[in-house]
């Protein structure tokens, strides 16, 4: 099999992997999916994605279509690289091989000024035309106007507050922290129309290339906000040379006033994902970042 025929019958890699007729080699591929580099006939290396066999259940529904949706969009606003599907099938995604590298302060800065062109592309409205994914948690992205505080109050939110309560992450306390931000979410200010973002763009998410370049991987893409792609690039220890990124960015598209301030409440829903998914080991993390952003809205409020 080589990438042409491939490309030509997409739905026949399975067979092929499944009589080792393709040479596989495990690498990684985050916390959830079973990953392999695949070396065609020709040469050319495939990225695949698999739901891991040791779990005892199948993957969702549409997990990797949504997945493959997502890519495909972001590609189409030609702004930052993001790797091509090549195969989307219900049990198996397909991508295009990029050779890892080194983070650079010029892939950063690049990186700063991709995000801005890609944001920039806009989105029809809030959520996306597709089933969302967030890791393995279904992500509601039915379409809705806004405006975006109360969207992402209701979608990103109180769906994952729901399910870590659900599923005894968070005690009495962190949960009557965040329901306050809930609360409260229209006086955070920087309501803005929906852009095109990552929607999952934690740094182990930016692939650091071979050409000088960051690619975007393992999206949850949708029309959000874009404060929200910048404050996950802040989250578990940063993405290298941060600062560079946002500087770029600034540059390319200035951010609103008391975006600073409002970081810790676009963090907050990957926290609560990350609650909702893993369980009270991220009980800390949600209820700092809910007392943060409540606190950097009582310190707006008081600077207006």
């Amino acid at each position: 099999m080589d990438l042409a025929y491939l490309r030509a019958h997409p739905a026949q890699l399975p067979t092929f992997l499944t009589h080792q007729r393709i040479r596989e080699t495990p690498v990684s591929g985050g916390d959830i999916c079973a990953a392999s580099r695949l070396t065609l006939d020709d040469g050319h290396s495939i990225f695949t994605k698999t739901w891991p066999e040791r779990t005892d259940r199948p993957a969702p529904d549409g997990f990797f279509t949504a997945e493959a949706a997502g890519l495909q969009w972001l590609r189409d606003a030609a702004a930052v690289p993001v790797p091509e599907v090549i195969v989307a099938l219900p049990e198996l995604l397909a991508l295009e091989w990029v050779e890892p590298g080194e983070p650079t302060p010029e892939a950063a800065e690049r990186l700063g000024r991709d995000l801005a062109a890609l944001h920039r592309a806009g989105a029809q409205s809030f959520g996306a035309p597709w089933n969302g994914f967030i890791g393995a948690l279904p992500q509601d992205n039915t379409p809705d106007h806004g405006p975006w505080s109360q969207w992402f109050a209701n979608r990103r939110l109180t769906p994952y507050l729901r399910r870590s309560v659900e599923n005894g992450a968070l005690t009495a306390a962190e949960i009557s922290v965040v329901e306050k931000v809930v609360e409260r979410i229209g006086e955070f200010g920087g309501d803005e129309p929906p852009a095109r973002i990552h929607g999952d763009l934690w740094p182990g998410n930016v692939l650091w290339a071979a050409d000088e370049r960051a690619w975007l991987v393992d999206p949850a893409a949708h029309g959000g906000h874009r404060e929200t792609d910048l404050a996950q690039l802040a989250l578990f220890g940063g993405a290298p040379y941060l600062d560079r990124i946002l500087d770029a960015y600034q540059q390319a598209w200035p951010l609103a006033d008391g975006w600073r301030e409002r970081v810790p409440l676009h963090q907050l829903h990957l926290l609560l994902v990350h609650s909702a998914l893993f369980g009270a080991t991220y009980r800390d993390a949600v209820n700092r970042t809910a007392r943060s952003a409540l606190t950097g809205l009582n310190h707006a409020t008081v600077d207006r």
